[in-house]
């Protein structure tokens, strides 16, 4: 099987692995709505897998989870809706709405105008620093620890790492196995957790030192570290008008 294939594959595994712990984690308090954009958004993530994953990159940019405004409409991970069309060639196909979907939070799919600032940021400067997407992926290939969009009652983003230990370590665990196969399916030699959480969730999947280095099943050593995230909530990514925030990125990319 190609490079291309096995991922594929993996990400549907992941998907189906995701699928069967919604129900527990719409019975707790906090959870609302989790709906899964592998699932209903397939056709998307699929072409971003088809067109980027085999170009050879050694470098793995890990997110946390979706956003209501990028990947939960786009199926592609920190997927604004214009950048995934004009800079990552995605084709828009039409996308059914979930029926546990949050009411307030309909699948618009590649129609929705309101342009998630963190992927829009994350991908101008992807375009900025290597000039094309082919270029891109020569370099690094993305992909979220998480696939589900997680929301309160009232529409509110939920993170992983709020929802209750025993609820969410099924997805967790499944989550890391996918980390572990797109990591040996790639060769992948470094990951760059974009933001903390997403640093100690590969740290904790390959056991990875004080030094930031982990080991693959193979035996393999694999560096971990970590990039400023683009969230517009966090500080660090608005200080200066984004401009630390870039400078910060391609330190750790180019360094």
């Amino acid at each position: 099987m190609s490079t291309v294939e096995r991922l594929l594959d993996a990400a549907k595994h992941l998907s189906a692995q995701c699928d069967k712990a919604i129900p527990a984690l719409e019975t707790t308090s906090l959870v609302a709505h989790a709906t899964n954009p592998l699932d209903y958004a397939w056709v998307h993530h699929a072409q971003f897998i088809e067109q980027w994953g085999g170009r050879g990159a050694t470098t793995l940019l890990l997110g946390m989870n979706p956003g209501p405004w990028g990947m939960a409409q786009t199926g592609v991970p920190f997927g604004a809706t214009e950048v995934a069309q004009r800079f990552l060639k995605i084709d828009a196909a039409d996308l059914n709405t979930p029926a546990n979907a949050h009411p307030k939070r309909p699948v618009v799919g590649m129609a929705l105008q309101r342009q998630e600032v963190s992927g829009t940021r994350l991908w101008n400067l992807m375009e900025s620093m290597y000039g094309s997407p082919e270029a891109t992926f020569e370099h690094l290939f993305v992909v979220n620890h998480c696939p589900l969009l997680l929301l309160g009652e009232r529409g509110q983003n939920i993170t992983p790492d709020k929802v209750p230990k025993a609820i969410i370590e099924p997805v967790l665990n499944a989550c890391d196995e996918h980390l572990k196969a797109v990591v040996d399916i790639m060769g992948i030699e470094r990951i760059v957790g974009v933001g903390k959480y997403a640093e100690q969730r590969a740290k904790l999947a390959f056991d990875a030192g004080k030094d930031g280095l982990g080991t693959t099943a193979s035996g393999r050593r694999i560096s971990i570290t970590t990039c400023w995230h683009p969230s517009p909530a966090s500080p660090l990514a608005n200080r200066n008008e984004g401009a630390d925030w870039r400078a910060n990125v391609r330190k750790v990319l180019m360094g």
